[in-house]
């Protein structure tokens, strides 16, 4: 696997592997891989002819006394997973390279980049955004694979695919759990056992309305207070039941719409969420 630390030699890499008539799979990352990133990759590389990877901490997403300094950073494991799944290229470069002390331009995606996460977590999506967006423009036409546990990461990347026209497929994936239900994360292991514990509520809080729209109940309203009445043990940020695409919330729970929760267990925010079936 090469690896890759300036905006320059990714884009060649990347020119050269289309070149060939290679399909390139994207797996943009922030490091502290686990299984949920690794699945990425391997769908990435069912679809695709060859797979290459970033691995870079954004600190445009972090707001002030978030956790961008203490962020896990496990880089030559991540390099060594990387490489066994098949990955040809892992793009990891310095801060420095992907904001030079005289760069000036953010990309904001309005309205959906201010919902859920967006409101929780003020200008978290315009960092987002602006960071996907320059790895979007090294790398060029592509597949680009993320995780449906980010549900709103997703949503607010798909508007700006679209609204800028990049030449990218951006391919949402199933969330992955440990046995117990938790959706794996790389923050999780901030968690001490008995947070992790309560960490459970977020699924089943979500497994609890998934059972009562199963059973035909589907007014927002009363699924969200079903569900709050369940969140005993955190600190509930946000329980929604939005429009998939704008996460504008919606009064019913229809086939694909978007149920998600957001909440502090200790000092460690954690999300979850599901589509409706």
């Amino acid at each position: 696997m090469r690896i890759v630390k300036s905006v320059a030699e990714m884009q060649a890499v990347c020119r050269g592997l289309r070149a060939a008539g290679t399909v390139v799979g994207f797996v943009p990352t922030m490091g502290a891989l686990h299984e949920g990133h690794l699945s990425l990759v391997r769908r990435a590389r069912e679809e695709c002819d060859a797979v290459v990877a970033s691995i870079f901490v954004n600190p445009l997403q972090f707001g002030k006394g978030e956790d961008f300094a203490r962020y896990p950073r496990t880089f030559e494991q991540d390099c060594t997973r990387l490489e066994a799944e098949g990955v040809v290229a892992l793009f990891a470069p310095e801060t420095s390279e992907m904001y030079p002390e005289d760069a000036v331009t953010t990309v904001t995606v309005a309205g959906v980049g201010d919902r859920l996460d967006g409101a929780s977590r003020p200008g978290h999506f315009t960092g987002v955004a602006t960071v996907v967006a320059k790895l979007f423009h090294i790398v060029g036409r592509c597949k680009a694979y993320f995780g449906q546990k980010d549900a709103a990461q997703v949503a607010v990347l798909r508007r700006m695919v679209k609204d800028l026209n990049f030449d990218v497929e951006l391919v949402s994936c199933p969330i992955v759990r440990d046995p117990d239900g938790l959706a794996l994360s790389s923050r999780n292991q901030y968690l001490s056992a008995e947070e992790r514990e309560r960490g459970l509520v977020l699924n089943r809080v979500l497994r609890l309305i998934e059972e009562r729209i199963k059973r035909g109940e589907r007014e927002s309203a009363a699924l969200i207070d079903a569900g709050r009445s369940a969140t005993a043990g955190v600190q509930l940020d946000y329980l929604a039941i939005v429009d998939v695409e704008s996460l504008l919330p919606v009064k019913t729970a229809e086939k694909g719409t978007l149920m998600a929760i957001a909440a502090w267990v200790g000092k460690t925010r954690l999300i979850d969420n599901f589509l409706v079936e």
